[in-house]
């Protein structure tokens, strides 16, 4: 009998990964999305069907999965009062996909396991195209039993999975990865906008030194849309800045020092005067270029 599934938010990320899961794993699903259109128009390519709110999506399901927008959303469609931890049945386990903080995510593991129910925190990285292809970086943190029962289910929109520590460990997680990319991609812009000035062919440049200690994901992904001007794809500097914000956040509480981060992170406010808030985060070069 096939595994009872939920997802709720089918967004730009939410939309594959359920997709993926749906084929791969040949669950029962029901989704939810807030917009209705958008779960109707998943149901048309794809098997399954629509709920209209998250209680009535997982009443009865094995896994709920969700990926929303923030802590605000996120506390919506679990805790209101059509949330669907008041519906979920005792021994179901909610992944939750959202990039969020880690005190929301360690607030909801605790009244999880008051009801019964397992948590993951389970953020993921790769973007748009890491969703639509099925290879997604996942950073989980909860109880390492519902970990071990959510993963292969996660397994069929990823290639790399794993449980860090205790519940807000995937968050957090996250949080370093988000840290790590800000000044890297600051770093690439200014690269590429030096070696144009430059009068440098950088496609031969980036073709050069992608193969040594400079070289990156985002270098290998990005330089040639950089170099092009374009920006209309991939992960919004809009949902940067959401990131870079909860980081910053947490960087005051654990009393960690983040000024590249700080800097690059008001790089994005300029971006978003630009009107650039929904542009690729390597939009960056943008600013260098005004």
């Amino acid at each position: 009998m096939a595994l009872k599934t939920a997802w709720i938010g089918l967004g730009v990320m939410g939309f594959p990964m359920a997709g993926h899961l749906q084929r791969k794993a040949h669950v029962e699903m029901m989704v939810y999305n807030r917009t209705a259109a958008k779960a109707e128009k998943w149901v048309e390519s794809n098997k399954g069907h629509s709920a209209p709110t998250p209680k009535s999506a997982a009443e009865g399901a094995d896994f709920v999965f969700a990926c929303v927008g923030n802590d605000q959303d996120l506390r919506e469609v679990t805790l209101g009062a059509d949330g669907a931890f008041q519906a979920m049945k005792p021994g179901a386990i909610f992944v939750d996909h959202t990039t969020a903080s880690a005190d929301v995510a360690r607030e909801l593991h605790a009244e999880a396991k008051k009801r019964g129910l397992g948590f993951v925190d389970a953020p993921v990285s790769g973007g748009q195209a890491g969703a639509e292809n099925g290879v997604l970086t996942v950073m989980c943190g909860g109880d390492d039993e519902d970990y071990k029962k959510a993963e292969p289910l996660i397994a069929n929109y990823a290639r790399m999975c794993r449980n860090l520590g205790p519940a807000g460990s995937g968050q957090l997680a996250k949080m370093c990865n988000q840290i790590a990319i800000a000044g890297l991609v600051q770093g690439l812009a200014e690269s590429i906008q030096f070696g144009m000035k430059a009068g440098l062919d950088m496609e031969q440049v980036i073709d050069v030194i992608s193969k040594g200690a400079a070289g990156s994901w985002q270098m290998e992904n990005r330089h040639k849309t950089m170099i092009a001007g374009k920006f209309d794809f991939g992960f919004a500097a809009d949902w940067m800045r959401k990131d870079l914000g909860i980081c910053l956040t947490e960087a005051r509480k654990n009393q960690s020092h983040l000024p590249v981060t700080a800097l690059v992170d008001q790089f994005y406010s300029e971006v978003q005067k630009m009107g650039g808030g929904r542009w690729d985060t390597s939009s960056l070069i943008a600013r260098l270029s005004r």
